[in-house]
């Protein structure tokens, strides 16, 4: 739609996000819509996966309990070693975190992360929030210039859950090396490096439970640790998965949702003058740059306990589902007109943060956070714009986000 696009894939072919189809990535997935709600892809290991392209199936798999989200458990051996080895890192186990577990371990853990992840919570964090965003643009507001990505959508995200966490400020350009090797992990192809890379970030997230315990301070990992000891059901394991993925997924996927949302704002500049003047639009905004160009390509991929018939396709038991959140929420039996941006959309029931019981807990947060930053952006910088050929924009792609790798803007 707009030129040619460059893509950054660090680890090469295996993922059907790869650099063909990113550079092609909405008229891609139409085509395979074209061809039913629910299209075969590649098989593994001799199973067949498929990706659920339409809004009313997806939000169907979402809910549907006969899918389940553990790997470690889905295969009997040797097919369970690779499935727990897809899961991530022996030290960072996904099926010992939320989006790894099915009911009822899946309600359990919500449920005592929720204890400490409240609203009220979140929405005390809107002056610290807002120091961060005014902070970060102090620094470059002279220059006239910066990257919006490494600047701006990268570190305030990041200051922010770290601030929550109670993670040391000497701590933070490392976990983006660690976030980005996550990010970047692709199926099936699996590196070294990747390991090593996840065992330091265990061993961190280790060493941050160990000091807790000696220091607790008011932030949410020493509530962790406290809830944990108080006698309920959290095991180490699962604290520690639990540490690892707060710290990821509480940043990763705001920072790619301001960024994206900048460059889609630059790509529809009726829009953004829209959205200069009145900015009382940017809630409804925020809204629609995750509906129209999310950076979640697809949540956890599911597994069919049993036979199952989804958009007239026969899953049978033990294949694998994708959900395409991205290409949902361009549905043009959900939205009208699905593939037209407008901030000012009222029926826009995206399903950007999920469905279900997997429904994103850190949805009120990353809203807080996508309505400060464009607030903030547009309030102080009236005057930004693209600064590069808009074909040269260069993207990030793995198995289940899409980011950019840099977005130079100038105001």
């Amino acid at each position: 739609m707009f030129g040619k696009t460059k893509v950054k894939n660090e680890n090469g072919s295996g993922s059907f996000f790869d650099a063909e189809t990113l550079a092609n990535f909405y008229p891609t997935f139409e085509r395979m819509r074209e061809n039913g709600p629910v299209v075969p892809l590649q098989k593994i290991l001799g199973r067949q996966m498929w990706m659920v392209t339409r809004y009313e199936e997806a939000v169907s798999v979402l809910k549907d309990q006969r899918f389940s989200v553990n790997w470690s458990q889905m295969f009997s051996t040797p097919l369970g070693r690779i499935a727990r080895w897809m899961a991530g890192s022996p030290r960072f186990d996904l099926s010992q975190s939320m989006v790894g577990m099915d009911e009822p371990d899946h309600t359990r853990l919500r449920t005592l992360v929720s204890k400490a992840f409240t609203p009220r919570f979140i929405e005390n964090l809107r002056p610290r929030i807002q120091l961060i965003a005014d902070g970060l643009l102090d620094r470059v507001q002279s220059q006239g210039k910066m990257d919006l990505v490494n600047d701006f959508a990268y570190p305030l995200p990041i200051n922010v859950i770290s601030d929550m966490l109670g993670i040391p400020k000497e701590s933070r350009d490392q976990i983006k090396i660690w976030s980005q090797q996550i990010a970047r992990a692709s199926m099936p192809k699996r590196n070294r490096r990747l390991m090593n890379e996840m065992d330091a970030f265990a061993d961190f997230a280790e060493q941050l439970v160990a000091e807790k315990r000696r220091n607790p301070q008011d932030d949410l990992i020493s509530q962790l640790v406290k809830i944990e000891e108080s006698g309920d059901r959290l095991s180490e394991d699962e604290l520690i998965s639990m540490i690892m993925l707060l710290i990821f997924a509480g940043h990763e996927t705001t920072s790619n949702m301001i960024s994206l949302g900048m460059l889609a704002l630059f790509d529809h500049p009726d829009q953004l003058t829209r959205l200069k003047a009145d900015l009382s639009l940017v809630p409804k905004a925020v809204e629609e740059m995750l509906r129209f160009s999310g950076p979640v390509t697809s949540p956890a991929p599911r597994f069919a306990l049993e036979d199952v018939e989804v958009g007239g396709q026969r899953i049978r038991k033990g294949e694998i589902l994708f959900v395409a959140l991205t290409f949902a929420n361009r549905d043009q039996q959900q939205f009208i007109q699905a593939d037209t941006m407008d901030i000012s959309r009222t029926a826009n029931r995206h399903i950007a943060f999920g469905q279900g019981i997997h429904y994103c807990l850190g949805a009120p947060l990353a809203r807080l956070e996508g309505e400060i930053a464009f607030t903030t952006l547009l309030t102080r910088m009236p005057g930004i714009r693209l600064n590069m050929d808009r074909d040269d924009v260069e993207w990030r792609g793995g198995m289940s986000l899409r980011s950019l790798v840099s977005l130079p803007v100038a105001f």
